[in-house]
């Protein structure tokens, strides 16, 4: 129930009160109080004015999403949004209307954070306020988190079949680079490796693209893709590229029983030379001699499939042994 505290718990359950921001008044239960579950503070504030800093962020959503380098991101959408709060990631605030954010009340007390911001306006404010058009009004700022280590991506994955991998370089569009992480989330890629022509996957298209499998995906940033699939190669991985413009080798003669990288290039150029001369092989999908490429989503997607086809086989087959 959105509302003023009492000043005791005896009459509602803690987990139904939000606690209240107004001007110069706010409500607050003593935290060391018997019936006080230690849980998140959700400090809410209706907005109809622009000017308060925390909201920033927020302001004209359309010029900073493509922002690199940002300590920061935006998410949208009620998926992404949930996504986001039920991950470890830091959540700064919340931007919604107000029927969102009871929704959202039992998930964000179980946030880590001792306080979360949510500001709550109307769908036509909020609209006015990012100069966008939104479907369902639900926004979140998050930390951007930090990129996991190759070393961590190696000996975290690989404990209970081969390992895959996906690397990407050359993508500049976060919407492409978005649903290739929802892909790979969704066909079992271990960690995802950006090059460093790639745009960052936290960019704000990206993150809305991925639909918030990017929360749950780990990723490595690479200073120099090339030399990180030498590495990889050192380490006993088969390094594919995805290059249309090379061999008659199909993708479905590739051998993916085994810890596997493959990498994805932009969809005009392909793979830069440094790069395939980093592979171990290059491999094409079949397809019209009337049509030289795929959208680089599409190819990926196909890629994957056939790994994880070829991986359910070796699981198949080592089951059946036991």
């Amino acid at each position: 129930m959105l509302g003023m505290l009492s000043p005791g718990c005896e009459k509602e359950p803690w987990s139904s009160r939000i606690w209240m921001r107004k001007a110069d008044q706010r409500c607050r239960l003593p935290p060391e109080s018997p019936c006080c579950p230690k849980m998140s503070e959700i400090i809410h504030q209706k907005v109809s004015v622009f000017d308060i800093p925390a909201l920033e962020p927020y302001r004209t959503l359309k010029s900073q999403g493509q922002k690199q380098g940002a300590e920061i991101f935006v998410a949208e959408g009620e998926k992404v949004v949930r996504r986001l709060i039920e991950s470890p990631i830091t959540l700064i605030s919340l931007l919604l209307p107000e029927k969102w954010l009871r929704v959202y009340e039992p998930v964000l007390r179980a946030r880590p954070e001792p306080s979360v911001s949510a500001f709550t306006a109307e769908k036509a404010v909020l609209e006015e306020l990012t100069g966008c058009s939104m479907y369902q009004g639900v926004l979140a700022v998050g930390c951007v988190p930090t990129g996991s280590s190759l070393d961590v991506i190696w000996s975290t994955s690989g404990r209970t079949s081969p390992r895959l991998f996906l690397a990407v370089e050359g993508l500049a569009n976060g919407e492409n680079l978005g649903g290739i992480i929802r892909t790979a989330f969704a066909l079992g890629v271990d960690g995802l490796i950006i090059g460093e022509t790639c745009c960052h996957p936290y960019l704000r298209r990206s993150v809305r693209g991925s639909m918030g499998t990017l929360f749950k995906l780990a990723f490595h940033i690479s200073p120099k893709l090339p030399d990180t699939l030498l590495e990889l190669g050192r380490r006993g991985c088969h390094v594919v590229g995805a290059h249309p413009h090379q061999t008659q080798l199909k993708v479905s003669q590739v051998n993916f029983q085994r810890d596997v990288c493959i990498v994805m290039g932009s969809e005009g150029d392909g793979l830069s030379v440094a790069t395939r001369n980093a592979c171990h092989e290059l491999a094409v999908i079949p397809m019209s001699k009337e049509v030289d490429s795929l959208n680089v989503g599409t190819a990926a997607a196909v890629f994957l499939y056939e790994a994880l086809r070829q991986k359910s086989l070796v699981q198949s087959a080592c089951s059946a042994t036991v």
